[in-house]
């Protein structure tokens, strides 16, 4: 097991007011990044609410998207990902023009 902090993650963000990043090994070489709420919910016994912002394989050094927590999706740019999600920004030739 690696002892890969979010810190050793290259060109990461910087998490949202009240809210912070745990990275945890899914598979050999490749870790989930899961963001996490401060605040805590009745729901789940006050515990933190999180889900997954995405994978990162240190192997290859890439970044995926998440099809969910549990299925790695295709590979991302950091640089097109929000803080919120790895999730890619789709944007229309219109709203990139004026962007």
């Amino acid at each position: 097991m690696s002892d890969l902090t979010i810190f050793d993650l290259p060109n990461f963000h910087e998490a949202p007011q009240q809210y912070f990043y745990e990275i945890e090994e899914y598979k050999r070489d490749v870790f989930r990044i899961w963001i996490c709420s401060s605040n805590t919910f009745t729901y789940n016994g006050n515990e933190p609410s999180r889900s997954v912002w995405g994978f990162f394989n240190q192997k290859t050094g890439k970044y995926h998207s998440p099809i969910n927590s549990k299925e790695i999706g295709k590979e991302v740019d950091i640089k097109l990902t929000r803080n919120w999600s790895a999730m890619p920004i789709l944007q229309s030739p219109l709203e990139k023009f004026f962007a």
